[in-house]
């Protein structure tokens, strides 16, 4: 089975690179064969904050995520959330606070990395 490593750094609003990391994330994580991993690092750690609420019509990053977590892995860099004030109460259903470290070690063993 091919990993492939997503690496998130921007906010989920804002831009589109979240937006577009995500989609491609969730429509690779869908394929036979393939093992997806995220890791949301800066203010990308938004992105798995749970309870957003965006205006009708509006792309809601947490629902995106959501595809992602069905069939991979999403962790977020401990560091970026202390950071940012986020807390592990406020984390997405699923995704998990991490570290440097595994990032490191998903990195080693990524067939593929993708930085957004």
């Amino acid at each position: 089975m091919a990993t492939m490593l997503f690496i998130l750094n921007d906010a989920p609003y804002g831009s589109e690179r979240a937006y577009n990391a995500l989609r491609l994330a969730g429509a690779v994580a869908g394929k036979p064969e393939q093992r997806v991993r995220l890791f949301l690092m800066a203010d990308a750690v938004g992105c798995a904050k749970a309870g957003q609420k965006v205006p009708e019509g509006y792309y809601n990053v947490q629902l995106m995520l959501g595809k992602v977590l069905r069939q991979g892995e999403v962790a977020l860099c401990g560091t970026c959330m202390d950071a940012r004030g986020m807390t592990e109460a406020e984390i997405t259903e699923g995704a998990r606070r991490s570290t440097l470290a595994e990032l490191a070690q998903w990195t080693v063993e990524a067939d593929k990395v993708l930085v957004f």
